[in-house]
């Protein structure tokens, strides 16, 4: 029986033990997975040590960047990105463990966005500096898009929100939410953009996925954009770290 897990803190409820417990039963995979819910970073090398069968874990908040000083090794994206939310487990014959880190959320997030892109979106903006938004700008410049962070309070090389002029609005045509604004329970929040802006030459994409409508994409559907939540990019995430737990990757 593989062990497979994941770390953060608070778990209040996790899409990735639905997942993959859904995908060990309908594939007749001899498999587990875990939640390891641990207060401090700290406590992690006692879930490798106590467990002899884990073969890899998923990374969520908010241990994306503290848990890379405990890796062996790092793949090219999550060094580049400064985050990771895969781990692979590898048990060596020495008895040690070999720990390589990887960061999925840019394989499937650029993988949910790319359809949607037209010839008219070449530059993008991300509300939210956050560590997911890190992947996303990632993604976003290896698809050929220029990128700029928008900020509550902006630091250097990014604007304000009260900075999103009608002559910005009508060049940066792609919008991606990186931030929870708007995640439930908080339904009637939306980033405080100019909506009335917005036309069928946009595209809003919001990495929150519950609810399944934002406030922040039924405002740019209301005005014709290309809307698209961050569902897919789950499941395409999810898909992507098994295969790097699989050496596919």
């Amino acid at each position: 029986m593989k062990i497979y897990g994941l770390i953060g803190y608070p778990l209040v409820h996790s899409f990735s033990r639905a997942f993959f417990t859904d995908k060990f039963q309908r594939e007749g995979i001899e498999a587990e997975y875990l939640n390891f819910e641990i207060a401090s970073i700290e406590r992690f090398p006692e879930i490798i040590r106590e467990q002899p069968l884990l073969q890899g874990l998923n990374v969520t908040l908010p241990y994306k960047q503290q848990v890379m000083p405990y890796l062996d090794d790092l793949s090219d994206e999550a060094r580049a990105i400064g985050a990771v939310n895969v781990i692979r487990v590898t048990h060596r014959e020495d008895g040690t463990t070999f720990l390589k880190g990887y960061n999925a959320d840019v394989i499937g997030f650029e993988r949910s966005i790319r359809p949607l892109l037209r010839k008219e979106h070449t530059r993008a903006l991300m509300l939210g500096t956050g560590g997911a938004s890190k992947a996303v700008r990632f993604g976003l410049q290896r698809l050929g898009l220029e990128t700029l962070y928008v900020s509550r309070h902006p630091g250097e090389g990014q604007i304000g929100y009260d900075d999103l002029t009608p002559e910005l609005m009508r060049e940066w045509r792609v919008i991606v939410n990186c931030s929870p604004c708007g995640m439930f329970p908080h339904v009637d929040e939306c980033p405080r953009i100019p909506y009335e802006l917005l036309t069928p030459d946009h595209l809003l994409y919001d990495l929150v996925y519950n609810p399944e409508e934002t406030r922040f994409l039924a405002q740019g559907r209301m005005r014709g954009a290309t809307v698209k939540n961050g569902l897919e990019m789950l499941h395409l995430q999810a898909l992507a770290g098994w295969d790097f737990w699989n050496g596919k990757e």
